[in-house]
């Protein structure tokens, strides 16, 4: 037996024996470093880096969870979380985790009715809300939850809280009320975790579904101290990594990474604001990060956008680089495959070390100049950005899961990255290609089923433990894991052919360093066409410079010369697919999607169905005159 699948077959029985056994292991090494206010004497406003030790944690935690068991909350009753990413989040999680209840996660840009939905479908008994506006939405439907109790604060308003619906508790009064228990119960917390069993419920995730009500993913105990060692055994992570976490905690990406982190006990940054992301990454100086591709492809047109705008030998020199970069990562991934090696023909060997000195160690510095690697998911990143990044020594790890399977099931190893792939399977984990080519997935980080739905378990389950994606691919001779495209995404045109949009998607945004999101359609019509939304920071600076300059972007993109750049791309795109697969016609849209409007998820997905309606009329526009076969 190796030695890996005998730490996978000893893994403790969930996170909140990790946790336990980590403090006792290193209770004086740094665990957690979160941005608070600055000590007195500094500017107004200013925030600085403070950390906690894991005993420190420990002792947070500890209270936290007494505070539980003091009102009552029993083994496996949900206790809710409505916050952004922060280290309280982690705290309040690993509480409820050792009073041996469940979690349920709340994305903090969730609507009130979406919210208490949630609450209301889950039974949660009390819920730690971010703020004065986390509460607002659960006390204004507080007539549809008679089960929530209680609310904890992390941030008080200077008001007085509200009095209808839960008694409402400030984190500080809360942790004064878990002291209380702890002094008069001071074993509680041991006993509560050593009564934890491994098929105990530990989560309910929510799916940021692209259709209908979210399903309650309930994940046992056993699912997150699966990750926490697969993450350890394969590499992943290290105990002498810094990881800088910005992802969402109310998604199952984040909340896997937190299990990896405790059973390696390394150093995690942890700030989830989205816009502090580029002055954090110089400051915390990263040895791993987790992101989305929407992170990877907006740096990328980031930077070619500026060397475009300074024009002349700087913009020569990037788009030279770039293929450098492509090359030289292209040529390594063929060596390692072939021979396990990671050499290069000389004459790149050089070209590559002019183009560093020139390009990629500023690129490297902007992430903190210490990054191994970053973690990548919930959707692909077109290759051509994946190669670029490879090559300038910012290497995407792209990998693959679902809520439904605890995060990650596979993932790219950093000594033999295979761009465009999602890599092998973690240690302990299986993969199936079915006879129609969907994935089907095992091992212990599967769902235990959706919460309250045992029909729409029964839909993806089966009895012997394969779980149905939705997801269409293949597995190459090596292992590595492609996704095609989403079984329920794929469309065929009116002629009967069949059509990936995906794939055409990740093509555009691959060519296109102006694109935001794109959705290709063309169900029941007899051609494909294209909705297309534009990033603003990467489009207003191109419009300046040609002929644009004081414009809004609404009018920027509605302007003659934009739809003639994009056309370009289009058509640059178009020259690489099958006839059947052409973008035909395309529309540009006035604004991005977003979550706001509901067309993206918290994770940052599109929801198709939501766009297509918004846009119905510019999709009609489109096919009008059209001949349907």
């Amino acid at each position: 037996m190796s030695s890996a699948q005998s730490l996978l077959d000893s893994r403790p029985v969930s996170v909140a024996h990790l946790f336990l056994s980590r403090v006792r292991a290193t209770p004086d090494l740094e665990a957690y470093r979160y941005p608070a206010p600055a000590d007195d004497g500094a500017a107004a406003g200013a925030e600085q880096w403070h950390s906690l030790t894991w005993a420190q944690t420990c002792e947070r935690v500890k209270v936290i969870a007494a505070g539980l068991l003091a009102l009552g909350v029993r083994p496996e009753e949900r206790v809710a979380i409505s916050s952004s990413t922060r280290v309280e989040w982690i705290l309040a999680d690993m509480g409820v985790m050792c009073a041996g209840a469940a979690a349920t996660a709340v994305y903090p840009s969730t609507n009130a009715d979406e919210t208490a939905y949630i609450l209301a479908d889950s039974g949660s008994r009390a819920i730690f809300v971010e703020n004065a506006a986390q509460l607002a939405k659960v006390v204004s439907h507080a007539d549809r939850l008679p089960g929530l109790e209680h609310a904890i604060l992390f941030d008080p308003p200077a008001d007085a809280p509200p009095v209808d619906g839960p008694k409402v508790l400030s984190l500080a009064e809360f942790e004064e009320l878990g002291a209380a228990y702890l002094a008069e119960h001071p074993d509680a917390i041991e006993k509560a975790v050593g009564a934890i069993e491994r098929e105990h419920l530990a989560t309910l995730i929510y799916t940021s579904g692209t259709t209908g009500r979210p399903k309650g993913v309930r994940l046992v105990h056993d699912c997150w101290s699966y990750q926490g060692v697969a993450q350890e055994v394969s590499g992943l992570l290290r105990p002498d990594d810094v990881q800088f976490l910005w992802l969402p905690l109310s998604h199952v990406f984040g909340k896997a990474l937190i299990s990896g982190q405790i059973k390696t006990g390394h150093v995690m940054a942890v700030d989830g604001r989205v816009d502090r992301i580029i002055t954090n990454l110089p400051a915390v100086r990263p040895t791993v990060m987790a992101s989305a591709p929407r992170i990877f492809e907006k740096v990328y047109n980031g930077i070619a956008s500026r060397a475009r705008a300074e024009g002349g030998a700087k913009y020569r020199i990037f788009r030279w680089a770039a293929q450098v970069a492509r090359d030289y990562a292209k040529a390594q991934e063929k060596t390692v495959a072939a021979a396990g090696s990671r050499r290069v023909p000389l004459g790149l060997s050089v070209r590559h070390a002019v183009a560093d000195r020139l390009v990629y160690r500023k690129i490297r510095a902007a992430f903190g100049g210490n990054l191994r690697g970053s973690v990548s998911g919930s959707a692909a990143l077109a290759p051509d950005i994946g190669y670029f990044f490879a090559g300038a020594g910012v290497p995407v790890l792209e990998g693959y899961g679902l809520t439904e399977t605890s995060a990650g099931c596979t993932v790219n190893p950093a000594d033999d990255l295979r761009v465009g792939t999602v890599g092998k399977p973690l240690p302990g984990s299986e993969v199936r290609i079915a006879d129609d080519g969907e994935i089907l997935l095992r091992g212990p980080g599967i769902m235990r089923g959706y919460h309250n739905l045992p029909e729409k378990t029964a839909e993806v389950l089966e009895s012997d433990g394969w779980f149905h994606t939705g997801d269409i691919g293949e597995v190459d001779g090596d292992g590595f894991v492609r996704i095609t495209d989403r079984k329920k995404d794929l469309f065929k045109t009116s002629g009967g052919k069949y059509v990936a949009p995906t794939e055409i998607e990740g093509r555009f945004k691959a060519v296109c360093p102006f694109v935001s999101n794109v959705l290709v359609l063309g169900n029941g019509r007899n051609y494909c066409t294209a909705l297309i939304a534009l990033d603003e920071t990467a489009i207003m600076p191109w419009a300046a410079s040609h002929g644009l300059e004081g414009r809004s972007y609404a009018e920027v993109v509605s302007s003659p010369q934009v739809r003639e750049l994009i056309d370009g791309f289009v058509q640059r795109v178009n020259g690489e697919l099958q006839r059947w697969q052409t973008i035909k016609k395309f529309s540009v849209l006035p604004r991005d999607l977003d979550v706001e409007h509901g067309e993206l998820t918290p994770s940052l997905k599109v929801k198709r169905p939501v766009v297509e309606r918004e846009y119905a009329e510019a999709i009609e526009a489109m096919y009008e005159g059209s001949r349907e076969a």
